[in-house]
């Protein structure tokens, strides 16, 4: 089994399109306009191929977007650095493969030389332990809750402290940047200089 972790490409977008909403009802649906906006705009959106068949995919922005998300706002109300994951889908036929560790693994690298914090959030209505402890389990730790609109779900709002940082900031980013090698390498986005405001969001992990 081939597994590779890569910036999505636009030809991608259909079929990522199609795995989330398609994902069941802890996903909320994207239409293909909020979609492009992601792939222009969003920090880190990659996605997991396996055998040359897509397999999932995981979304996250930093902080300073005009993100209409009420949980992004919350992070950006309370933290001044940070990198928020919107969503993960896994397709079926690859869940409880670890394939979302490995997703997490690599977001974690990705934020850890660029921000102090990792943060995102889970449904607590309905309520899926399964969630609840992969997060629990990973390091992030619960700052908050909220509702998500007047008759929306119930969520735990988390985040996970990334000590790497100081470290990286104090030697590469106070110094001039990061090294000048791919794997630190920011995704090359269409629309990185486009101010327009951020679509609104769905706002669940699974």
């Amino acid at each position: 089994m081939a597994l590779a972790i890569r910036d999505v490409r636009e030809h991608d977008l259909d079929a990522v399109l199609a795995l989330n909403n398609t994902a069941g009802r802890s996903i909320l649906v994207l239409d293909a306009d909020r979609l492009h906006y992601f792939y222009e705009h969003a920090d880190y959106f990659r996605v997991a191929e396996i055998d040359g068949h897509l397999a999932g995919f995981l979304i996250a922005l930093r902080e300073g977007g005009h993100y209409e998300s009420l949980n992004y706002r919350w992070f950006s109300k309370h933290y001044p650095e940070f990198l928020y994951i919107d969503r993960i889908v896994i397709a079926n036929a690859y869940r409880r493969h670890g394939l979302g560790r490995i997703f997490y693994s690599d977001a974690h690298s990705y934020a850890e030389v660029r921000v102090p914090l990792l943060t995102c959030e889970v449904f607590l209505e309905p309520r899926n332990d399964i969630v609840v402890l992969f997060h629990g389990t990973y390091g992030f730790q619960e700052v908050d809750q909220q509702r998500m609109g007047e008759n929306g779900p119930q969520v735990s709002l988390l985040a996970k402290d990334l000590p790497s940082y100081a470290y990286v900031r104090d030697t590469w980013l106070e110094q001039g940047g990061l090294p000048d090698v791919p794997w630190l390498a920011e995704r090359d986005r269409p629309g990185k200089n486009d101010a327009a405001p951020h679509p609104r969001s769905g706002e669940q992990h699974s």
